[in-house]
């Protein structure tokens, strides 16, 4: 996991970083810090690919890294079209390259 040390013009000290925490990429065990995005995670881990477009099935990244656009959406914990340059990573997510416009799990209906 890189991440930046230094910067000419950031403060660095502005960035907490919280407790490490281990998180899944299309299958692949990654570390990341617990709290900061998802996409930053991705990122510090080489990860720089995270869906597809559905009609041309071009590569999409960071691009407006402020959830306006739809470049950085994913599958996380099952969940299609999520913004993860702004979710916060948690312990043991699962997150996963989304190819197209990403299925919704569908739960059963539970009726009392």
């Amino acid at each position: 996991m890189e991440l930046i040390a230094e910067h000419p013009v950031l403060d660095l000290s502005y960035f907490k970083r919280e407790e490490r925490v281990w998180f899944t990429f299309d299958g692949v065990a990654m570390e990341g810090f617990k709290g900061a995005p998802i996409a930053a995670a991705l990122h510090a881990n080489g990860v720089r690919v995270y869906r597809e477009t559905p009609n041309m099935k071009r590569p999409r990244g960071f691009f407006c890294a402020i959830g306006k656009c739809s470049s950085c959406f994913m599958v996380v914990d099952g969940i299609p079209n999520v913004r993860t340059c702004v979710t916060p990573l948690a312990a043991g997510m699962k997150v996963e390259t989304q190819r197209g416009k990403g299925r919704a799990l569908i739960a059963p209906i539970i009726s009392e």
